[in-house]
């Protein structure tokens, strides 16, 4: 299975949920299924961020039923992580999908993200 350049940040993840998490949950009290794929047309890989309950938390895999739902690449997920491209940009010219409530969507934002390593 390819590495994902995705894994570094969620690794990442966990040392930052407990830095600002609960402050994120009062915030955006979501959950989040993102479905990366290492290249077009692979199997997703999922990890599930939870920021509705406690201080949050960052799990891999499908955990519970998600509020949104957001399907990328790799590539363009940490694109989007970076600031390189916006999320909404990045919706509209479908490099992104999401299912789900869009007013929770909305709130998942690159800044509730850890500052990203150089990978």
């Amino acid at each position: 299975m390819a590495t994902l350049k995705a894994e570094a940040l969620f690794n990442a993840m966990g040392d930052h949920l407990r830095a600002t998490g609960a402050k994120l949950v009062k915030q955006i009290g979501a959950i989040y299924h993102l479905e990366i794929l290492p290249k077009p047309g692979d199997e997703p890989v999922v990890f599930t961020i939870d920021l509705k309950n406690g201080s949050g938390s960052m799990t891999k895999g499908r955990v519970g039923s998600a509020d949104a739902t957001f399907t990328m690449t790799d590539d363009n997920f940490m694109a989007i992580a970076q600031g390189r491209i916006n999320p909404q940009v990045a919706f509209m010219q479908g490099k992104m999908k999401i299912k789900g409530d869009m007013a929770h969507a909305t709130k998942f934002t690159p800044d509730i993200l850890p500052k990203t390593p150089k990978l």
